[in-house]
């Protein structure tokens, strides 16, 4: 049969094809583009809240939930809730969208799951970290006036929970069975309460956190040492267990930055005499999703 054949069963233009093929012209890609970017609530983003009892990580989730604080009591169980960037916090992975893009105002939508800080429940946050197929960053909440005080257990106790959850990260990195580089996992220690008048720094809460868990890793070696168990370097085993770069250097942070976990200390307030101040987390949200 030949082109002219086809032609002719081909039916007439009419001003009502006309104006269905310019319809699907039009919807089609817009439909496709609604379908690829537009997330529900079980494939947002998750942001994981950890830290000590007492930090204010959940006075933080009802201040990221309902831009509003209150009147909060110690976490037993973990909880998620849903929130939204404000609106002048940018968002990385919309740097090239339009703000008329009707997606846009769901890029900016985000799970915040809040986990207990006591010693006891502390698998809470260590299960999310090895299940959650969202995981987008951490925020570890830290009180920057209990770690000033002079040989703090608050410092102390913090540290350790900080090496268990970088660890974990850690050995979350070196496990993968792939070739491929292991996703970056963003974790922000956010210094809260710094509105108090004995509240550290965030590059002292930083050093000082830094400084601890180089304790924590030299009593860790002496340990095994002391068993029997270890020797002065750990072999490939025991590396597993050890936080950064083997040897007896101080810890830094910087040295997870080889396992793709970038850490990065940021000051801020949830409650206050003049009121809240986290915009330097809310950036930091933004900055990676």
């Amino acid at each position: 049969m030949s082109l002219t054949n086809l032609l002719g069963f081909m039916p007439e233009p009419t001003p009502f094809l006309i104006l269905i093929s310019l319809l699907l012209v039009v919807s089609i890609p817009l439909l496709l583009h609604l379908i690829i970017y537009n997330n529900t609530s079980d494939t947002l983003p998750t942001i994981l809240l950890t830290g000590p009892s007492g930090a204010g990580k959940t006075a933080l989730v009802t201040l990221l939930e309902r831009d509003r604080t209150s009147v909060t009591r110690t976490s037993q169980i973990p909880h998620t809730v849903e929130a939204s960037l404000p609106i002048k916090t940018p968002v990385a992975s919309s740097r090239f969208r339009s703000p008329n893009d009707p997606t846009w105002e769901v890029t900016k939508k985000l799970l915040i799951q809040d986990t207990p800080g006591h010693g006891k429940l502390r698998h809470y946050a260590m299960d999310s970290i090895s299940k959650s197929q969202n995981l987008q960053g951490i925020v570890f909440v830290v009180d920057a006036a209990d770690l000033s005080l002079e040989a703090s257990e608050g410092a102390r106790q913090a540290a350790e929970y900080l090496h268990d959850i970088l660890l974990q990260l850690q050995k979350r990195a070196t496990s993968s069975k792939t070739s491929r580089a292991p996703k970056e996992m963003p974790v922000l220690i956010a210094a809260n309460k710094l509105d108090l008048f004995t509240a550290l720094p965030a590059p002292l809460v930083k050093s000082t956190l830094e400084s601890e868990i180089t304790k924590l890793r030299n009593s860790l070696s002496a340990g095994l040492l002391d068993s029997g168990v270890g020797t002065k370097h750990p072999d490939a085993a025991e590396e597993q267990d050890w936080l950064g770069e083997v040897g007896d250097g101080p810890f830094g942070f910087g040295q997870l930055q080889e396992f793709n976990i970038q850490v990065k200390v940021l000051g801020g307030n949830v409650t206050g005499v003049d009121g809240s101040d986290i915009k330097q987390w809310w950036d930091w949200v933004g900055s990676i999703l």
